[in-house]
């Protein structure tokens, strides 16, 4: 029923929603661009209603009674910034602890602009063997979803710039166009 609501709600937006829930058991979904709160709900709702649930990391202080347990269910992940251990390691840790992760990440780590995307993915992936998927939420076409894998190779510099070339090609544009960048 959940799954219905919010293909409903998705269709009322107006959001057209391109391909359903990735295939492979582990996965990391690349979300460009970020630039507003409304890409986190508008890819709730696109990956709920086809299905799957989009792990996403989370500030563990978000996690307090009752919000936490919806945080939880919603596919958020607690991150300990305090710890010493990298956001990274908790993140492969965690990966490997679970049979099926679909990890939901905005390379540019903010929603502010940034021409330095983040590699964090890359280690991600490299080390827990998830398929990098390049997922979108474009404001200009209202279409949200992913189109292909990436394949990675060992130079994750190279790899983020390859990555910039197809969002830049693909003309996504975010819900704040003046806060995204393809530029290195």
């Amino acid at each position: 029923m959940w799954q219905s609501f919010c293909k409903l709600l998705l269709k009322i937006m107006g959001w057209k929603p391109v391909n359903g829930k990735m295939p492979h058991k582990k996965a990391i979904i690349i979300g460009v661009p970020h630039t507003s709160s409304w890409d986190f709900v508008i890819s709730y709702l696109y990956y709920t209603s086809v299905g799957g649930v989009a792990h996403t990391m989370i500030k563990q202080e978000f996690f307090f009674w009752p919000f936490g347990l919806f945080l939880k269910k919603m596919g958020g992940i607690p991150i300990d910034r305090s710890r010493g251990v990298t956001v990274t390691k908790q993140i492969i840790q965690e990966m490997n602890e679970r049979d099926e992760m679909h990890l939901a990440i905005t390379p540019e780590g903010t929603r502010k602009l940034n021409k330095r995307w983040k590699a964090g993915f890359h280690t991600i992936a490299k080390a827990t063997g998830a398929t990098v998927y390049l997922g979108f939420f474009d404001f200009g076409r209202k279409e949200v979803g992913w189109l292909e894998t990436f394949e990675l190779t060992d130079d994750p510099t190279e790899d983020i710039h390859r990555m910039k070339a197809y969002y830049r090609n693909r003309g996504v544009k975010g819900k704040h166009p003046e806060l995204f960048t393809t530029d290195d």
